[in-house]
C-alpha cells in the first residue's frame, strides 16, 4: 500500500518514513500540504498521514481540499499533531481527518492505528470492486458480454446529444444470424451460444475503438457508429459480413460449421431531434435489414431516404 507522509519536520518524516516501509509500505514524503496536494491529484495515494502545522497550506487545509475532490478512491487520513486540546481534536475530527494523534505518539499505538487503517482501506476496496463489478453487469449481455439494449440505446442517446445539430453523422447497422434457429435445432443451443459469442467477438476485432455494439435481442445485434457516412457504414457491415461467413465454430465431434448474418444500413445527419431520431434511425435499419433477408440473406441493405 501507497502512504503519504506530510510535515515540514524532517526528522518525523525520516521516523514516521522507517517505521511505514518496515510495514511494507511504499512512501512519498512532501513538505507542506500545497506539495502533499499537487501530488494526490497526479495519483491515487490511499493513505495520508500528516501534521497539522505546516506552511503554503496547513493539514486541515489538506484534509478539506482531499474530502471536497470527489476522488473515485478514498483516502484515509491520519493527522499527527502536538495539539492535544479538546478544541483542537473536535476541530481536526471535523475537519474529515479519520483519526487524530498526538505527538509525540507512541509507536506500538500508531501500528495499531495503522492496522484499522489497513482494514477500513481494504473494505472499502472491496466494495467499490463489488460494486463496479455489479455496474458492469447490469449493462452487460450475460451470454456474450456485449452491451445490453439499455445501455447500448442510452450510450447511443449520449452520442447524439453530444453532436452538434446537422454537424455530424451517425449511422446505425442491424443484423440477424440468419437461420439461427436452424443452427439450434441441427447443433443444439450450446453450439448456437458459440454461434453468437463468434459475432461479438468478430465484430469487436472489426469495429473502430469509437463505434459500439450490443445485442439487441435473441440473435440480433446493433451498431452504433459515430461521425459516419453511410457509405462508410454500408463498408463497415460489408467488412462484417465477410468476416463472420469466413469464421468458423469446432464441434465436438470433428469438423466445423460457418454462420452467415444478414445486415440492414442507416444514417443520417444528426438533426437535434435526439431520440425521435435514433429511433427512426433504428426502424429504417431494422427495415433495411427485413428486405436483406427477403433478398436471400447473407447480404447487406441500406436504407435509402
Amino acid at each position: 500500500m501507497k502512504a503519504l507522509i506530510v510535515d515540514d519536520d524532517e526528522n518525523y518524516r525520516r521516523l514516521l518514513s522507517t517505521l511505514l516501509v518496515g510495514g511494507g509500505y511504499e512512501v512519498v514524503e512532501a513538505v507542506d500540504g500545497s506539495q502533499a496536494w499537487q501530488m494526490l491529484q497526479a495519483e491515487p495515494i490511499p493513505l495520508v498521514l500528516t501534521d497539522w502545522m505546516m506552511p503554503e497550506m496547513d493539514g486541515l487545509d489538506l484534509i478539506q481540499a482531499i474530502r471536497s475532490a470527489n476522488f473515485p478512491y478514498y483516502t484515509y487520513i491520519i493527522l499527527l499533531t502536538a495539539r492535544q486540546r479538546r478544541g483542537d481534536v473536535i476541530s481536526g475530527l471535523e475537519s474529515g481527518t479519520d483519526d487524530y494523534v498526538i505527538k509525540p505518539f507512541d509507536l506500538a499505538e500508531l501500528k495499531a492505528r495503522l492496522g484499522i487503517a489497513e482494514r477500513i482501506l481494504s473494505l472499502e476496496t472491496r466494495l467499490r470492486e463489488a460494486l463496479e463489478k455489479a455496474s458492469y453487469y447490469a449493462t452487460r449481455d450475460s451470454l456474450t458480454g456485449a452491451l445490453n439494449r439499455r445501455a447500448l440505446y442510452e450510450w447511443a442517446e449520449q452520442v447524439i446529444a453530444g453532436a452538434a445539430a446537422g454537424q455530424s453523422f451517425l449511422t446505425v447497422i442491424m443484423l440477424d444470424i440468419d437461420h439461427f434457429k436452424r443452427i439450434n435445432d441441427q447443433y443444439g443451443h450450446l453450439v448456437g451460444d458459440e454461434a453468437l459469442r463468434l459475432i461479438v467477438e468478430t465484430i469487436a476485432l472489426k469495429k473502430r475503438a469509437s463505434d459500439q455494439m450490443g445485442r439487441w435481442g435473441g440473435e440480433e445485434f446493433l451498431l452504433v457508429l459515430p461521425d459516419s457516412t453511410l457509405e462508410s457504414g454500408r463498408q463497415m457491415a460489408e467488412r462484417l459480413r465477410k468476416a463472420i461467413e469466413e469464421a468458423s465454430l469446432p464441434l465436438a465431434g470433428g469438423g466445423s460449421f460457418s454462420v452467415q448474418a444478414s445486415f440492414g444500413v442507416a444514417g443520417a445527419q444528426v438533426s437535434g431531434e435526439g431520440l425521435a431520431q435514433l429511433d427512426r434511425l433504428i426502424l429504417q435499419a431494422d427495415t433495411a435489414l427485413y428486405r436483406a433477408k427477403q433478398a436471400g440473406r447473407n447480404q447487406v441493405c441500406v436504407h435509402e431516404a
